[in-house]
């Protein structure tokens, strides 16, 4: 059963389903769609377009597809979709996309934003993310599958941080972070792959190997990307296990629109 505490508003043209918690103080608007299991803690703001999936835990303060924080904003009908056993931490902001994109904000499932972190309009967030405190994505930034962003760091507006990237905190990330590397400092460069999060989610040993030579010729060795992709390419003949996740990397260099983060 939908438990909606007293001080609550929650428009009549909301739709939540059976089991959603709405905490005191918080105010649902008239085009959001909550799942089952979703805990708006209190104070809690969501509105706009916006679709929450199952099991989420918003806590207070957060404001939930708000406007754009972009001039060019008009009010146009964008949208956020958040998916399933997401945890948003204390005055947490996402923004609903706007026309100049897909008019799309997406966030998947898993992840964690710790308090005050903001996701902007148009951004792409993946599963089982991790945003520190204070953590800043500009407009329209995808950021891959766990991937963590550490305390304070920043995205500019249209870099990629690539899935199982780690970024350092109060870094200032002004080009991509290719899949598996770390990026340190303030503008952001790269540091090495984030070779315990590869353990930890069960990469293997031929699997590191391989992505230790990649990150070697396309870092250490200082080549350009099309000098770095066919020596790249060849290591799928010598750890046939790690293909994927060199195939992955080349994808993510070879379209890197704004170059990728540079080597200290």
């Amino acid at each position: 059963m939908t438990q909606i505490h007293p001080s609550a508003i929650v428009d009549s043209q909301a739709e939540l389903a059976e089991d959603v918690v709405v905490g005191p103080f918080c105010l649902v608007g008239p085009k959001v769609c909550i799942g089952a299991g979703t805990v708006l803690r209190s104070h809690v703001v969501v509105e706009g377009s916006t679709t929450i999936g199952a099991r989420n835990v918003i806590y207070a303060g957060a404001s939930i597809g708000c406007h754009p924080q972009d001039k060019k904003y008009c009010g146009e009908d964008t949208r956020l979709v958040v998916g399933d056993d997401n945890v948003i931490r204390e005055n947490c902001t996402m923004s609903i996309g706007t026309i100049q994109d897909q008019g799309l904000t997406t966030v998947g499932s898993r992840n964690l934003f710790m308090a005050n972190a903001h996701v902007a309009h148009d951004c792409q967030v993946g599963s089982d993310v991790i945003l520190a405190n204070n953590v800043a994505l500009g407009g329209h930034v995808i950021v891959g599958d766990h991937a963590i962003l550490g305390g304070q760091s920043a995205a500019h507006q249209f870099v990629r941080i690539g899935a199982y990237a780690m970024v350092g905190g109060a870094a200032g990330v002004l080009q991509d972070v290719p899949p598996f590397v770390m990026a340190h400092l303030n503008p952001a460069k790269a540091a090495g792959l984030n070779l315990v999060g590869l353990r930890r989610a069960g990469f293997t040993d031929e699997q590191l190997r391989a992505l230790r030579k990649a990150y070697g010729h396309f870092y250490r060795e200082q080549l350009t990307v099309k000098e770095a992709v066919p020596l790249i390419e060849a290591l799928k003949s010598d750890y046939p296990g790690a293909s994927d996740a060199l195939q992955l990397f080349i994808d993510f260099v070879t379209t890197a629109q704004r170059g990728c983060v540079r080597w200290t």
